[in-house]
């Protein structure tokens, strides 16, 4: 069974329309953030017993990262972009603090695995807690952690992933650049569209 996760009921509603019925495929809402996306899945994958989990949305791209508005990418690695500690001489990750966020078989750190590629473009996804605001922080977030597309629940929902031992995959439509915010400019409907179309095309060839 997979289980479709969405934050909020727009970036879910043609999963629903359309598989409505489906014996393999469950979708949930889980609410915006890491608290609310790890809570929701972790009681949803002991309900449901998922073999797969895939996250649906819609994402912000950062400057550089060769992403327009309106495409569609999977995540092939997901990163906590700002769980650490700040410091006179810079934001120091978990693995310099000495603290894994999953300690077994291998440690992990800031940077969670994706286990499922459901499109051929992908690049790396860094989840924040306070959406990135500035072009001179969305320069320094890309540059520090490497990513492309910006969000709010990926790194937890591939946490519990890890912790379950269950597959995990993230597909978002890019709804902005994140550089200075001006929400006028953002095209979240098109880009919740355009992932849900993918990842509808990814279920349907299972």
């Amino acid at each position: 069974m997979i289980l479709v996760c969405v934050a909020t009921e727009f970036e879910g509603a043609l999963l629903h329309e359309r598989l409505s019925g489906h014996a393999g495929v469950k979708v949930i809402v889980t609410g915006v953030g890491p608290v609310n996306a790890a809570h929701a899945v972790t009681m949803a994958a002991v309900q449901e017993r998922p073999t797969e989990i895939m996250i649906c949305g819609v994402g912000g791209a950062y400057p550089g990262s060769g992403l327009q508005v309106g495409d569609v990418v999977c995540a092939d690695m997901e990163c906590y972009g700002d769980l650490g500690a700040s410091s006179p001489t810079g934001f120091i990750d978990m693995k310099a603090l000495g603290f894994p966020v999953v300690s077994s078989p291998e440690p992990i750190y800031n940077d969670l695995p994706m286990l499922i590629l459901p499109s051929e473009r992908h690049a790396k996804f860094v989840t924040v807690s306070t959406c990135t605001g500035t072009d001179d922080a969305a320069r320094s977030m890309a540059a520090r952690t490497g990513g492309a597309v910006e969000n709010m629940e990926g790194a937890a929902v591939a946490h519990v992933g890890h912790l379950l031992g269950i597959g995990v995959g993230e597909v978002r439509g890019i709804s902005n650049v994140v550089t200075n915010r001006d929400t006028k400019s953002w095209r979240l409907k098109d880009a919740a569209a355009a992932a849900q179309e993918a990842v509808l095309s990814w279920i349907e060839r299972r």
